[in-house]
């Protein structure tokens, strides 16, 4: 077996850098001006690894989310068995980094029982708006 190193190519690290550089400025300004609210709680950078359609989408994107928490030094939560998600997340404080996988099995559930949204509708009768 053969070790490939991850090598992003210009595009991605333009990309990373503007969204570096992003954070940056957001911290300064939310320091700068200490009147503006923030969320009481967390705050999740979430990186999605795509939308599983067969059995070969899930596994390489299950060896992706593995890849990420390796190079976060954490575990992955595989809640794959009982129809939930493959995550791996670290915290730093309130702030999240977070990848997750949704496989193919769980997107076909969720787009079946979305199939019925459009014939629901709830009723507020009486209350104000």
């Amino acid at each position: 077996m053969t070790d490939h190193a991850f090598a992003p190519d210009a595009d991605e690290t333009a990309h990373r850098n503007r969204i570096i550089d992003g954070l940056l400025d957001l911290a300064a300004f939310l320091e700068a001006n200490p009147a503006l609210p923030v969320p009481r709680f967390n705050w999740t950078l979430s990186i999605p690894s795509g939308v599983s359609v067969n059995r070969t989408t899930d596994l390489r994107q299950r060896a992706e989310i593995d890849r990420i928490a390796e190079l976060l030094g954490v575990p992955v939560w595989d809640e794959t068995a009982d129809g939930g998600h493959y995550i791996t997340r670290r915290h730093f404080g309130p702030v999240t980094y977070e990848a997750v996988h949704i496989p193919a099995r769980r997107m076909a559930q969720h787009r079946a029982a979305d199939s019925y949204h459009s014939n629901i509708t709830a009723s507020f009768e009486g209350e104000a708006a």
